[in-house]
This record gives structure tokens, C-alpha cells and sequence, in this order.
């Protein structure tokens, strides 16, 4: 085998962005070897002259590549190179302080897709993961790419934390333009449970209730999965399918009074947020009711659930036709036993 003849005084001495001086002592440092006996280049050679090829001028790598930095600048001095700038960067932990695995959330980007978080929220909390520029929060692309500084980047471990990442990207959901949540949501349907056959459904008409829906879904929403959950009433068919609370609220006495109810709004023009809330309103005060003693069998009626958007924001999404159609279904089938 060919190895390195190292110097055996001195020491050898890394300038790290982030790690700052480091010095090994060259006594300390053995002859590594550079090509095996069957001729082979071992990885130390390989990455230097495979980066020097490449015209690399940064090397930026998990901290347990520090060691390596020593033998790898003794190779790049030896061939006559530049070293390139390095920066040794601390792992990532999870909440509890262990080295993030899978349990934590050391997971691929198609995962982070899945569970429903947008690009630009990974991005912004990724960046922030042990850097800090100030007080601030939240970057915009362009402004990461502005301000972030190898050297900024914290010694220490950073700890990986969903809930930070859910709020972080509830605030990008909610600020999104619901026509470009819509897009988001269309690119994500395909890599949840079920997404693909609600990806089926996406007619024009569809695409444009889910649009008129967004103000309503994304206030609560921390994911696109839990969007598109919140969203399943406006891909739902007839007769709705209720989960266990809403068929328990739906009572004998629930179904007449949505009858009547229907009666009511079948009378209102035009078919408005406004319109609706009043016609409702002026029915519940007539029959002694507070609104929500109606506005419960609605939402169950309506959405198959006990909870939903605002109640008035469903019915104008669903629009007309389709809101009378799933009263009358509920009003005209009898309690489920």
C-alpha cells in the first residue's frame, strides 16, 4: 500500500466558519494510507481529488467529519491545492436532547411532503435549526439567501421540534393565496392516504368551491393533511356519510327541524354568507332556539361532522342546490340506530 508521509512536528490547523481554530498536533496524526495494495484509492484520497476536480471551494459537513479535516488538508497540501473553506456544523437532536432518528423525525423530504408541510415552511425552519440572524422568525426565501452566515451557525446541537414546524408552517398556510393553496394541495393529494381518489374528483366546479372554501380551511389548518381533512365536506357525495357525533346529534327532533330549515332557505336570494346567517337567525329567534341549537344540525347535515368552518362560510362554498339537497337527505332519513 502507498501512505502519506505526514509531518511528524508541528501541528496542522483547520480556520472553521463555524468551529472556529482547530489544531491538531502532527505527532498525533498517523501516515494514513492513500492507496490500498490492490491499488485502490481509500475515501481520503478519493474526496480530495474528487472535490479539487470539481472546483469545490466550500465543505460544509456534519462536526464528526472534524477528524477528517486534518488528514484531508495534509492531502490537499502535499498535491499543492487550495483547501477550501470549511465548516463543521453540529448535528441535529431531537426534543430530548438524543441524536435525531427516525422516532424523532429523521425522515426523507417525500415524507415531510406527505405529512403535509409546504416547502417554504421546511425551508424557514430548517434555516433556523442553531442559526439565528436577530430576533427574526420568519424568511422569505430571498431573505435566507441574504442573510444567512456559516459563521452565525451555533456550536451546540439544535433540537428538531414538530411543534415549532407546525406553527411555523400554519403561519405559511395562512398566508398563502388560496388559489396557490389549492396548488399545493393538488400536488400533495397524490402522497396522502386516500388523496388519489379525491385527486379524481377535482372537476372545475370542485376546484372552484375548494378556492371559496380556503378562508375557512386554512385559519385552523397547521398541515395540508389536516387541510384536506377539514376540506372532505366539499368533496363529499350524497348521501354524506356522518361519523359517530354528528349521527348522534342528528336526533328525530334534530331532522324535523331540519326540514324546516330547508323550507327557509330555499326562499333566500341571493345565496350569501349574509343572506343565509340572517335567514337562520330570524328562523331560530321564531322558534325560541338559541343559533346554536340550529347551527349544530346544520354542520352535522352539511359537513358529516360536529366540527367545521363557520357554519354560514359551508353553506355558501356548497352553494344552493347542493346545501338543500344534503338537508333534505338528513331531514328525510330517520335517526341511525
Amino acid at each position: 500500500m502507498i501512505r502519506l508521509k505526514a509531518p511528524l512536528t508541528g501541528e496542522t490547523v483547520i480556520e472553521d466558519q463555524v468551529q472556529g481554530r482547530v489544531a491538531w498536533q502532527n505527532e498525533n496524526l498517523d501516515d494514513l494510507v492513500l492507496l490500498r495494495s490492490d491499488g485502490s484509492p481509500t475515501y481520503m484520497l478519493a474526496v480530495v481529488v474528487d472535490d479539487h476536480d470539481m472546483a469545490v471551494t466550500h465543505i460544509i459537513r456534519g462536526d464528526y467529519h472534524l477528524t477528517n479535516a486534518a488528514r484531508q488538508k495534509q492531502i490537499y497540501e502535499a498535491l499543492g491545492w487550495a483547501v477550501p473553506a470549511m465548516a463543521h456544523i453540529p448535528l441535529i437532536h431531537g426534543p430530548d436532547g438524543a441524536k435525531l432518528s427516525k422516532r424523532h423525525g429523521a425522515l426523507g423530504v417525500d415524507a415531510y411532503r406527505a405529512m403535509g408541510y409546504l416547502p417554504i415552511a421546511m425551508r424557514n425552519y430548517l434555516v433556523r435549526l442553531g442559526w439565528a440572524h436577530g430576533d427574526q422568525e420568519i424568511f422569505s426565501t430571498d431573505e435566507m439567501i441574504k442573510a444567512f452566515d456559516l459563521p452565525q451557525i451555533g456550536r451546540s446541537p439544535a433540537r428538531f421540534d414538530f411543534a415549532r414546524l407546525e406553527n411555523l408552517n400554519g403561519h405559511y398556510i395562512r398566508q398563502s393565496s388560496d388559489a396557490d393553496l389549492l396548488a399545493a394541495l393538488e400536488q400533495v393529494l397524490p402522497h396522502i392516504q386516500g388523496g388519489a381518489e379525491l385527486l379524481n374528483k377535482l372537476t372545475p366546479e370542485l376546484r372552484r368551491k375548494l378556492v371559496a372554501a380556503m378562508p375557512g380551511l386554512k385559519e385552523r389548518a397547521k398541515t395540508l393533511v389536516e387541510l384536506v381533512d377539514s376540506a372532505r365536506y366539499v368533496f363529499a357525495d350524497r348521501p354524506l356519510a356522518l361519523d359517530d357525533k354528528a349521527a348522534g346529534l342528528l336526533t328525530a327532533e334534530a331532522r324535523s327541524l331540519l326540514g324546516e330549515i330547508s323550507d327557509e332557505l330555499r326562499q333566500v336570494e341571493p345565496w350569501t354568507v349574509e343572506a343565509t346567517e340572517q335567514a337562520v337567525r330570524a328562523f331560530a329567534e321564531r322558534r325560541g332556539i338559541k343559533l346554536g341549537g340550529v347551527a349544530q344540525p346544520l354542520r352535522a347535515a352539511l359537513t358529516g361532522r360536529t366540527t367545521s368552518p363557520p357554519i354560514f362560510d359551508v353553506l355558501a362554498v356548497l352553494g344552493k342546490n347542493e346545501s338543500l339537497s344534503r338537508l333534505q337527505d338528513q331531514a328525510a332519513a330517520g335517526p341511525r340506530s
